[in-house]
């Protein structure tokens, strides 16, 4: 026989069809489930079952399931009365058993709350409406940003920025389902290939940097006030234009503060495969671009996917002379990179050498005198 137990889950079970029925308004119809026919073991066995069922019953309770009964012979048991079907014949029933009352209750009101501001959400409230109760503290903030997006759907500010009298933080607490609502309020200005909250919705953020340093001091005082080692939010960069012929990209931090002086040049420091960010960048599409990064396989693959963006760039100090003479037998990181790489024949011949035996020179191991020499000769 089923336990009032197995009845809460089942009528738990039914609980969001409800909530999605309440919010789209259609009239309440009586919820049933359905029991089993498992017979009671013992005549003591089938008195508990029957007691504990009707014991929450509306019979007893004044409200919740009502139960039909079917009078069943059994072998063991004799003729008794079997529930057949648990109905909850109205919507009070329903809630109260569940004992969610009140939460149904503030659901209905920030229903037509949200759908009073923006009826647009009206498939989202009927698709998720566990959200709109895992929210309900915090409806009328909620709408207070869609409001404010709504009217000034690119901000390009900081959340933190944003004229909306809610907390400081509660943006960024709530980014969830702040986010998939302005994906329907704002529809037509979000950058839909975006992930990450700021960028998606054209907010200002803590965006990654470049660090260059002008190798010429004309270049410096004409330019930047004789600034000549320069911080920018990638954003700047990328629309950042001077009238340079070079641009050297170098990955250790070391070789780029010591990077010898240059006439009508900057050097840039690379961060590894921090290259990617700056693929944008109209200052680089038509310069002389030249990389010089570690003599291992992650240098050469990254000059790879540097050239993937700028087919012009070359190579500095990566070649199997350079190699042959400061090699120290030093050992790097295995690469499992398994594509044709974007490489020179002499690259390429150096890059599977040093990737076979896993070799590594690194950019500091090199003199400075050597690479002032051999700028010199370039």
């Amino acid at each position: 026989m089923i336990t009032s137990v197995e009845i809460k889950k089942k009528a738990l079970r039914k609980y969001t069809d409800y909530l999605r029925n309440v919010a789209a308004g259609i009239t309440f119809q009586p919820i049933e489930i359905q029991c089993d026919k498992k017979a009671s073991d013992t005549i003591a066995e089938y008195q508990e079952e029957y007691n504990d069922i009707r014991s929450l019953s509306k019979e007893v309770k004044g409200y919740g399931y009502s139960i039909e009964w079917k009078t069943v012979k059994n072998k063991m048991l004799g003729t008794q009365d079997f529930p057949s079907k648990i109905k909850f014949e109205t919507a009070e029933d329903f809630e109260r058993f569940l004992q969610k009352t009140k939460e149904v209750a503030d659901f209905r009101k920030n229903v037509a709350l949200i759908n009073g501001r923006f009826p647009e959400l009206q498939y989202w409230i009927e698709k998720y409406p566990q959200k709109v109760i895992d929210n309900s503290e915090y409806w009328n903030d909620i709408l207070k940003v869609l409001d404010y997006f709504s009217k000034n759907p690119q901000p390009q500010l900081y959340i933190r920025e944003l004229p909306i009298e809610v907390h400081t933080k509660f943006i960024e607490r709530h980014k969830a389902v702040v986010g998939e609502l302005l994906d329907i309020v704002i529809k037509a200005y979000i950058n839909t290939n975006e992930k990450e909250f700021e960028k998606r919705y054209n907010l200002r953020y803590d965006e990654p940097t470049v660090r260059m340093r002008l190798l010429d001091r004309t270049l410096a005082k004409k330019f930047f006030y004789a600034l000549d080692d320069i911080t920018i939010p990638v954003s700047q960069f990328l629309k950042l234009q001077i009238p340079i012929s070079k641009i050297y990209i170098v990955e250790n931090k070391v070789n780029f503060l010591t990077f010898p002086p240059v006439a009508n040049s900057v050097v840039i420091w690379g961060k590894g495969y921090g290259v990617a960010s700056i693929k944008e960048s109209e200052l680089l599409k038509n310069t002389e671009l030249i990389y010089w990064g570690d003599l291992d396989a992650q240098g050469f693959e990254i000059l790879s996917q540097f050239r993937s963006y700028f087919a012009q760039v070359k190579s500095l100090l990566m070649d199997k002379t350079t190699f042959d003479k400061y090699f120290e037998n030093d050992l790097g990181t295995p690469s499992k990179v398994n594509v044709e790489l974007n490489l020179t024949t002499e690259e390429k011949n150096l890059y599977q050498y040093i990737k076979a035996n896993n070799y590594r020179l690194e950019q500091e191991k090199i003199p400075q005198s050597y690479v002032i020499e051999h700028l010199r000769c370039l």
